[in-house]
């Protein structure tokens, strides 16, 4: 194949992976191209340890695509439309995709989880619709972008120590408690913000169980105030968890 040959079937193929109209060849890397851009968000959001990873966000991303595509080819073949009507089906992607992300969070006695990640999948829709509709820069743009905000954000929050999360102090002693003031000093000594308390008395057995809801720096290490907690009266047991278990 000589080098005007070659010239030409790049630029064919160009012209024909930029068409408006869906074609074998756009259709076949829109899907390739929404794959890939699915499986690099998915890749960080495995890396953070969460249940949806990078085969979900590739099929999302793909799926959204996909629907897209068919929005676009309908309207093109059997209704003449040269650029289809791609709101027609793709619109139903935003609101089915909120399923899948409400699957994504975990609720548990108030505390919510994977808020990100249903973001994250949100948008990563959004992306393979932008593919789908051939906005090649504006979805690859758009994924860099979340990269930045999972990564480089978080980054960030850690060197600055930005936000602050619930943790629960749980501490039974032995004989009943009534002045918690000691608690408190330590909880101020080590800049730990007490929000509120529970307390319940067991007089047969004259035990106190209490459990402190304290917010924290994100990543605080608290094993040095749990030591100086467990010789606040005659300690039983202690447990720290991040959900509230009262």
């Amino acid at each position: 194949m000589s080098y005007a040959d070659l010239s030409t079937y790049i630029g064919n193929l160009y012209d024909s992976v930029c068409a408006l109209e869906v074609n074998t060849t756009n259709a076949m890397f829109r899907l390739l191209l929404s794959m890939v851009l699915g499986v690099v968000v998915g890749a960080e959001r495995k890396r953070k340890g969460q249940i949806a990873g990078i085969r979900t966000f590739a099929l999302i991303s793909m799926g959204a695509c996909l629907a897209m595509l068919l929005s676009i080819y309908v309207p093109q073949e059997y209704m003449g439309l040269k650029n289809g009507d791609p709101g027609r089906i793709a619109a139903q992607v935003i609101t089915g995709i909120g399923f899948i992300g409400g699957g994504a969070m975990i609720q548990n006695k108030g505390a919510v989880r994977g808020l990100t990640t249903a973001a994250g999948i949100w948008m990563t829709a959004i992306i393979g619709m932008a593919v789908g509709i051939g906005m090649y820069a504006c979805a690859i743009g758009s994924t860099v972008l979340i990269l930045m905000i999972l990564v480089l954000f978080e980054m960030y929050e850690r060197w600055r120590h930005v936000g602050q999360e619930t943790k629960v102090l749980n501490i039974k002693v032995r004989g009943i408690v009534s002045d918690l003031e000691p608690y408190r000093r330590l909880f101020r000594d080590n800049r730990v913000h007490l929000s509120t308390f529970y307390v319940e008395y067991d007089y047969d057995k004259d035990e106190t169980d209490i459990s402190f809801l304290v917010l924290v720096h994100l990543r605080s290490d608290l094993l040095p105030l749990l030591g100086e907690l467990s010789h606040v009266g005659e300690t039983m047991r202690l447990s720290l968890s991040s959900q509230m278990d009262v």
